[in-house]
């Protein structure tokens, strides 16, 4: 992982909207948001159960309210985030208009990489 920086964006959405949701993220607002100067590469998740050794005992982590969808952008610099360029990207196509509002539980986060 070799980028300066990287955005979070999770959420939920009911469920009988999961078929749009995934469709316009994919088919839309990933090429759209792949499209803005400084943005260098977009991957989306979903949340997973999580088992994990710690202290040599297996324990299940589970961290409440936690979104099940996540998106992260490597992003070159923070100000990608308040571009004119972004400001247009996350309003175009379907997302703005017949998506956004069905968006709850929204989580964004920015990390940068400690190299």
């Amino acid at each position: 992982m070799e980028g300066k920086y990287y955005f979070s964006a999770a959420m939920d959405v009911p469920q009988d909207k999961e078929a749009l949701f995934d469709e316009v993220y994919d088919k839309e607002h990933i090429p759209y948001l792949s499209e803005v100067p400084g943005v260098l590469a977009i991957a989306r998740f979903t949340t997973a159960p999580l088992k994990m050794v710690i202290g040599g005992k297996e324990q299940e982590i589970i961290i409440e309210n936690q979104p099940k969808h996540t998106a992260i952008y490597e992003i070159e610099d923070p100000a990608v985030l308040s571009s004119p360029e972004w400001a247009a990207a996350v309003d175009k196509g379907r997302w703005a208009t017949d998506v956004r509002q069905h968006t709850f539980n929204r989580k964004h986060v920015l990390l940068k990489n400690k190299k």
